[in-house]
């Protein structure tokens, strides 16, 4: 009997300076994302987030929060996958590079002008609401 089980990553809200951090992606589905990505075999999850911040963005980001988990079995269309979300911080200018076709820096009204891929359109609105109210999101 195969077992199919959902796969983990990591996504982050990634704060700096400038604004928060989206990149366009180079692979399928192509379009705007947080930075992000797979947990490889033997990894934290933590530790997967920095090093996915630093391939796709270049910037050496402090983990500040872990926000939320997002497990809807449709949030990816390749496979289900669990992402574990975290709030991060950095400073410096942020690079594409890895999967990241162009990186880019948006204050939360440019950043609602952007169509995001996967479930990122959600959890930007999450995060938005988690800064106005404190309140943490709770999706059935």
């Amino acid at each position: 009997m195969e077992y199919r089980n959902p796969v983990p990553t990591v996504d982050l809200i990634i704060r700096t300076p400038a604004g928060l951090v989206l990149i366009e992606r180079k692979n399928e589905p192509h379009g705007m994302a947080l930075p992000g990505g797979f947990v490889d075999e033997g990894e934290t999850v933590e530790n997967a987030a920095v090093r996915e911040a630093m391939e796709e963005t270049s910037l050496s980001v402090v983990l500040d929060d872990l926000f939320y988990v997002y497990s809807d079995p449709s949030r990816d269309p390749r496979k289900h996958t669990i992402s574990i979300v975290f709030l991060a911080s950095a400073t410096g200018n942020p690079v594409a590079g890895d999967d990241a076709k162009s990186v880019l820096t948006v204050d939360e009204q440019s950043a609602r002008n952007h169509t995001l891929v996967f479930d990122h359109g959600t959890i930007l609105e999450d995060y938005f609401r988690f800064m106005q109210t404190g309140s943490r999101p709770l999706h059935s």
